[in-house]
C-alpha cells in the first residue's frame, strides 16, 4: 500500500482518502446486491431513499447490459474527492463491471464532517457524467 491519503479541504480533485474507502466499497457492495435503500445499515452512512435507489438501479440497466462488481483496488486510480463550500466534499466514485473492467459509470458521493463518527456519507445517484 502506498502513501495514506487523508482529506484535503482543497477545491482540487484529490484522491479518495482511505478512510472513506472501506465505507464506499460497501454503498457499491449494497448497490449490487440490490438493496432497497442503498447503504442501509453501514455505518456512517445516510441511505438512500427507496426512489432514489430506484433511479440508481434505472440508471445502470439503461447504460446497457452489464453486470457491477465490487470496487477493485484500481477503482481508487481514478476516484477523486473535491472540497466544495467550506462544509463537504463531493466524491466520484468508478464503477466497474464484469463486462469491461472500469465503466464510465459513477457513484456520486458526499461526506460530511461528523464530530462523533468523524465522517458520514451520504450516496448519491449513479450516472454517467
Amino acid at each position: 500500500m502506498g502513501t495514506e491519503v487523508v482529506p484535503l479541504k482543497v477545491e482540487d480533485e484529490t484522491p479518495i482518502p482511505h478512510v472513506w474507502r472501506g465505507t464506499l466499497v460497501a454503498i457499491v457492495d449494497s448497490l449490487i446486491r440490490g438493496d432497497t435503500r442503498i447503504g442501509q445499515g453501514i455505518d456512517n452512512v445516510e441511505p438512500l431513499s427507496e426512489d432514489d435507489s430506484t433511479a440508481c438501479r434505472e440508471n445502470v440497466e439503461a447504460y446497457g447490459s452489464v453486470t457491477l462488481i465490487p470496487l477493485p483496488e484500481g477503482s481508487w486510480d481514478t476516484s477523486v474527492a473535491s472540497w466544495w463550500d467550506g462544509n463537504r466534499w463531493d466524491c466520484l466514485v468508478d464503477l466497474w463491471t464484469a463486462e469491461e473492467g472500469r465503466s464510465d459509470l459513477v457513484l456520486h458521493a458526499t461526506v460530511f464532517e461528523d464530530p462523533e463518527a468523524g465522517f458520514r456519507i451520504h450516496p448519491g445517484l449513479i450516472y454517467v457524467p
